[in-house]
């Protein structure tokens, strides 16, 4: 079994992982399986994705086994329904067996998408499948700055709890050139010994893609941690401030916005006596994690990890929660705007949330027509990449509707509580139904109005934020504001968004942050304007809105752990 949970690895979203499948499959040097065929299950499973996403969840597989992840699910069912030579594995392994003895169902579901889209076999969806994604990689791309495939980064934030940038430019990065152009590091080679040191968020810099530090000293000793520029942002936005009070993280695992908070935190504060962040984790199993990162990180004197904890059961009114001046809300997302998982394909991670109604209305075609339906804030390009392989455009709305229904759960019950003033949303996302609707939504809400909170402007935003040049969603905040461009346009530049891809060098991410006022610049409550949004009732919200598998980078010690 160890070819499947290497091959998981990689399929599982992961912020500090860069380059393509290949590169970073060959280029790990502690696989159990060959790389080969690691490699090879990777990209199969990868192109199937979508369909078996549908196939596990209308199955109810992941509710059924609770051992398998998201990921694992993905490659074992691959293997039992489509690949000839089926699961690698013996016979009676726990894990084999957790997917076989649901054989009936999953080929039963299989079979069910197969004939809406119109095929006879299961070799004739394959052979559509392969075309499909020859389509994919042989077609012309458009000449444009846009379609240039910039390389990702290794982002390197220095943990300022136990080093300082200064320090480990003369050791760790003793003999690198520091360049002042980001684009010299995202062409560069994994072999040059260049660097950059960030613009907007501090004590951070940027190496050449492919770069190896997971075997250096201050990574073991956790001088320095290996996180996403964008991942940064939602930390330092929040800006805590020494007369806010305790701050919390309300889904923590793995730890490195958490850790990052600390830094932070103890740079405002200057009091390590006493934990001053909670952090809490509602899986016990990535709680350990999490309490491992923060130790290593050398935080565990500011920060106390709340195993098991899950942040919609506390009572705000009561203590400790009652002290909470600043939160910290990274909810589970679609990871939509994660990159580096493959070469080519979009990974679909079948999701853990009960509960989703997964419609198909398949067709035979590549493209999928969307009925007058459309997917908020996403170009033509953008909808395509996203349903390469046939997810219908209803099947991905009602992923969308179903997670922004967590996601504003969450953070009204964040507004609740009462000494809070000051609380960061974001999101791997580049859905606007997951980023500025919600934002919209928290905004119209009846909390909103009767805590007084609103949505921090661009020009109060701290240094490195309100500089970053890449800004909301304007039509998707006019989509819901017709009657209000000039608010539409002042949510839409409070909110800030990374393209992944890109020159700028980060995977897709949300951000935004929500200040506690009697009075503000953007006040939009039920009597204003703004269109009520089409989301689900929130309070009938089911499902583990933490879900560790769309979470943040850092599992252990090294770059793949």
């Amino acid at each position: 079994m160890s070819l499947y949970y290497d091959a998981a690895r990689f399929l599982a979203p992961s912020e500090s992982q860069s380059g393509s499948l290949k590169s970073r499959v060959f280029g790990t040097k502690d696989l159990k399986a060959g790389p080969k065929q690691v490699y090879a299950v990777g990209t199969e499973t990868s192109k199937w994705s979508p369909i078996l996403a549908e196939v596990i969840e209308k199955s109810q597989l992941l509710q059924h086994e609770r051992k398998l992840t998201p990921s694992l699910a993905l490659l074992l069912v691959h293997d039992l329904l489509v690949s000839k030579s089926g699961i690698a594995a013996p016979a009676t392994h726990p894990l084999r067996l957790a997917v076989t003895r649901h054989k009936a169902r999953l080929s039963a579901e299989l079979t069910k998408i197969r004939i809406r889209r119109g095929f006879g076999s299961v070799d004739e969806l394959r052979n559509h499948v392969t075309k499909v994604d020859v389509g994919q990689t042989e077609g012309k791309v458009p000449d444009t700055a846009l379609s240039k495939q910039w390389q990702h980064p290794r982002w390197v934030r220095i943990n300022t709890l136990r080093s300082t940038l200064e320090g480990q430019l003369q050791t760790t990065f003793a003999g690198f050139e520091i360049v002042d152009s980001l684009e010299q590091i995202l062409v560069g080679e994994s072999a040059e010994r260049i660097l950059h040191v960030d613009k907007h968020v501090p004590n951070l810099i940027a190496l050449p893609p492919g770069t190896d530090l997971s075997k250096t000293a201050a990574y073991r000793k956790g001088l320095i941690i290996f996180q996403d520029k964008a991942s940064c942002f939602p930390a330092y936005l929040l800006d805590p401030k020494p007369d806010n009070g305790t701050c919390l993280d309300a889904c923590a695992a793995p730890g490195n916005k958490t850790t990052h908070l600390a830094a932070m935190y103890t740079s405002q504060h200057q009091a390590r006596g006493k934990a001053r962040i909670w952090a809490c984790e509602r899986d016990k199993v990535r709680a350990r994690i999490l309490t491992g990162m923060v130790d290593l990180a050398g935080c565990k004197d500011v920060v106390t990890v709340k195993a098991g904890q899950d942040f919609l059961h506390l009572d705000p009114e009561q203590n400790p929660w009652s002290e909470v001046g600043s939160l910290l809300l990274d909810p589970s997302c679609s990871g939509s705007g994660m990159i580096g998982r493959n070469d080519i394909h979009v990974v679909t991670l079948p999701s853990t949330v009960e509960n989703i109604p997964v419609p198909g209305n398949f067709r035979k075609r590549k493209r999928v027509k969307t009925d007058n339906k459309t997917i908020a804030g996403e170009s033509g390009e953008e909808k395509q990449k996203l349903v390469q392989i046939g997810e219908t455009d209803d099947r991905l709305l009602e992923r969308l509707k179903a997670l922004s229904a967590f996601q504003l759960r969450l953070l009204l019950h964040a507004f609740r509580f009462p000494n809070a003033r000051r609380i960061s949303y974001s999101t791997c996302s580049i859905h606007a139904e997951e980023n500025e609707l919600v934002v919209l939504a928290a905004l119209q809400s009846h909390e909103a109005k009767q805590y007084g909170w609103q949505l921090l402007g661009r020009d109060e935003q701290i240094k490195g934020m309100k500089s970053w040049p890449i800004r909301g969603d304007m039509e998707a905040c006019l989509g819901k504001m017709a009657n209000d461009s000039p608010g539409a346009a002042q949510i839409a530049e409070a909110c800030i968004r990374c393209r992944p891809g890109t020159e700028e060098g980060t995977q897709g991410f949300f951000v935004a942050a929500f200040v506690r006022r009697a009075q503000g610049i953007i006040t939009h409550g039920p009597d204003s304007d703004c269109a009520q949004l089409d989301l689900p009732n929130v309070e009938n919200s089911k499902g583990d809105p933490c879900n560790v598998e769309d979470s943040e980078e850092w599992s252990g010690l090294s770059d793949s752990d």
